[in-house]
């Protein structure tokens, strides 16, 4: 499976689906994590951040409608909402929640995929017209190659560059080191984490205590932009 890959949340009560979601989106060649509540959800987004997320409605607790709704609040990452009613109001509600989009179960596998598929599609085009990424003091231009770092230009060496365009490719999403070294021509993983170490120095206010990229244990970096 490839490292890079988008990373999908399923966050669903019932032991059966969620199951059944996980391995066969795993099985597509999306790396996926499942949680049985809201509020596991919520645990896992502390720690993680996720491409996509495939919510149920229909749970004890905080439900799915409410869930979207609460992240809209500081997180724009698309959400399909998965439901037993498939009224016509209930459709609107989740939209106007914040769902990008809504699957009455029960449902084809297929098509769950193609949804994914399409919504994925549109992040990327999204963030290809990007021209500027902003992270703490900085503002980066992918395509200029130019780091500023309260309106003062940055000096970049080259891997520093390759790393950072990289990086903004999946703003808040970790990738592994593996991945890095083979998407900015890095020798070695070890070659990544002396990168890191470097641009660190550049964008954080403290680079011992790093709060815009981020290591995420056992997995690689995420650089976290705003």
């Amino acid at each position: 499976m490839d490292e890079a890959a988008p990373h999908i949340l399923v966050v669903d009560d019932d032991d059966r689906i969620r199951s059944l979601l996980k391995r066969f989106l795993k099985e597509q060649g999306y790396p996926t994590t499942a949680a049985a509540s809201a509020e596991e959800a919520r645990g896992m987004l502390e720690g993680l951040s996720f491409d996509l997320m495939i919510v149920d409605v229909m749970m004890p607790g905080e439900n799915g409608f409410e869930l979207t709704q609460s992240l809209r609040a500081s997180s724009n990452v698309p959400i399909i909402l998965l439901t037993a009613r498939g009224e016509p109001e209930d459709r609107i509600e989740g939209l106007e929640r914040g769902a990008d989009d809504y699957l009455a179960k029960p449902f084809e596998p297929r098509e769950l995929l193609l949804r994914v598929r399409n919504l994925l599609k549109r992040g990327e085009r999204d963030a290809g017209r990007r021209t500027e990424f902003t992270f703490g003091r900085c503002r980066f231009n992918p395509e200029k190659g130019e780091l500023r770092r309260d309106d003062e230009v940055v000096k970049l060496t080259s891997g520093e560059l390759s790393l950072l365009r990289v990086l903004v490719q999946k703003p808040g999403a970790p990738i592994s080191r593996a991945a890095l070294a083979e998407k900015t021509s890095a020798a070695l993983d070890r070659s990544i984490d002396v990168q890191v170490t470097r641009l660190r120095k550049k964008i954080e206010q403290d680079p011992r205590t790093p709060l815009l990229l981020q290591t995420v244990r056992g997995v690689g970096y995420a650089l976290m932009v705003d």
